[in-house]
């Protein structure tokens, strides 16, 4: 099957999320940093623009069907990696506050690297684990975001009494095959189906009842 020219891609997720020249621009910045910075450290398993395009910046913003983010303020990607769903995010949306969770060095560097290079404000990268997170800060935040991070038997631990996140919303990115277990069913409130670069996925919202 012939695939669709990159220039065609572009210019279509340009007109799904209503861009601007500017958005455009950040996100080819950051698609090209994102290939060069992959050659010299895991950061994704995609090697080419398209599929850069389609399965993480198309994906990130799905949510942004489901969920009116211009009544979010604040949001915390959770083993945020190379900044997805974080940065997409940010850029389609620069009024939010963003925290990015990520422990391991290179990745940090690299989503340090972007917010600089993106002049992205109002952006915190954070070397710190999920468990330690919720125990030490306590963040004004509106929104919690994982996509291809923790199991949801982990982020749950946001949920218990004694965490000051525990009335906040997590959005959890799962594939069409992901199965809920008893303990992480009670905190599911909605699930979402969509499709990408011709895959069916779905959005979790996971919330205390």
């Amino acid at each position: 099957m012939q695939r669709i020219p990159l220039e065609s891609i572009w210019r279509v997720f340009a007109k799904q999320y209503q861009l601007s020249e500017m958005q455009v621009s950040q996100f080819e910045s950051y698609a090209h940093e994102l290939l060069k910075w992959n050659q010299q450290c895991d950061l994704t398993a995609i090697t080419n623009e398209h599929d850069v395009v389609e399965l993480h910046f198309d994906d990130s913003l799905k949510v942004t069907q489901f969920m009116d983010f211009s009544k979010i303020t604040s949001c915390c990607d959770v083993g945020s990696g190379a900044g997805f769903p974080g940065i997409p995010l940010k850029i389609l949306y620069p009024h939010l506050t963003l925290y990015l969770l990520e422990v391991q060095h290179k990745r940090v560097e690299f989503l340090e690297y972007m917010v600089d290079t993106l002049k992205l404000d109002n952006v915190l990268v954070m070397r710190v684990d999920w468990r330690t997170f919720l125990r030490k800060t306590e963040f004004g935040i509106d929104l919690f975001c994982a996509r291809a991070s923790l199991d949801p038997e982990e982020l749950i631990r946001m949920f218990k009494p004694s965490c000051v996140y525990n009335d906040v919303p997590l959005i959890y990115w799962a594939s069409r095959m992901w199965k809920s277990v008893p303990k992480v069913e009670s905190y599911i409130k909605t699930d979402w189906e969509y499709h990408v670069g011709g895959r069916k996925r779905r959005l979790i919202l996971l919330q205390n009842k």
